[in-house]
């Protein structure tokens, strides 16, 4: 059985510049292509987030977004997730897009909003569980990962692995690492989740230093390869077995 390798080229994301974030995920999806079958990029990396009407002027309609990312994903040909604000007609969602290289492509909506979303966007309300290279894989989104229950739904549907997109601030960065560690324990699956880093300084924002800390936790808890705030790559291999083994050990996760 073979190993997906995984990707996350963590990425310090321009607010309200979808050009100049589009062209950084093309870069850095290329950059690593030849050793990834999956690709991830955090919350909102085409569109950067503010919660003032200016998102409005750069939310993506879903078939925009979708067919940009399809463009990346077909010229490295690997499979690649991102977030990014989405418009539909008048209302606005925190949305993920997972993209294979034949354009076919999947689209999670943050069901959990947190601070200045709440002013600005919708949550989302259908779970979205999609066939990758690692399997059967949940996707979240950052603040997601606080609700057991969307871990318990994942675990119903007998996910390998959650794909969780985030942007994390530094001064919380603890949280978000063992909650990772805790939605791969309570489901016994492979977490990967993709850190927002650097620093949210658009004109009239509150200034905002994301954690980073992207990371890759194994079915048993354990954090098997982490980054810390740098715009690095992180990749790692999948191995099935590991999900398999640590099932068996502890008996079911029915």
């Amino acid at each position: 059985m073979t190993s997906p390798t995984v990707a996350v080229p963590q990425l310090s994301v321009a607010d309200l510049r979808p050009k100049r974030n589009l062209e950084a995920i093309r870069d850095r999806t290329a950059a690593v292509a030849a050793d990834a079958d999956v690709v991830l990029f955090p919350e909102y990396a085409l569109t950067g987030f503010v919660a003032d009407d200016r998102l409005r002027d750069v939310a993506l309609e879903r078939a925009d977004a979708t067919e940009r990312l399809a463009a990346v994903a077909a010229e490295s040909g690997v499979d690649v997730l991102a977030g990014y604000a989405e418009r539909d007609g008048g209302t606005l969602y925190n949305a993920a897009a997972y993209v294979r290289p034949d354009g076919t492509s999947r689209v999670y909506r943050k069901r959990h909003l947190w601070g200045g979303e709440r002013e600005m966007l919708e949550p989302g309300e259908e779970r979205v569980v999609v066939d990758t290279p690692a399997g059967r894989t949940g996707l979240l989104t950052c603040y997601d990962l606080n609700f057991v229950g969307e871990s318990a739904a994942m675990t119903d549907a007998r996910v390998d692995a959650l794909f969780v997109v985030g942007a994390w601030p530094a001064a919380h960065s603890e949280n978000w690492r063992l909650l990772c560690r805790a939605r791969a324990l309570d489901g016994v699956r492979w977490v990967v989740g993709a850190g927002r880093t650097g620093r949210r300084d658009a004109p009239g924002a509150r200034p905002t230093e994301y954690a980073g800390r992207s990371l890759v936790v194994r079915p048993d808890g354990s954090v098997a390869a982490a980054l810390n705030r740098g715009e690095r790559d992180l990749l790692w291999a999948l191995d099935p077995e590991e999900v398999a083994d640590q099932r068996s050990f502890v008996g079911s996760v029915d």
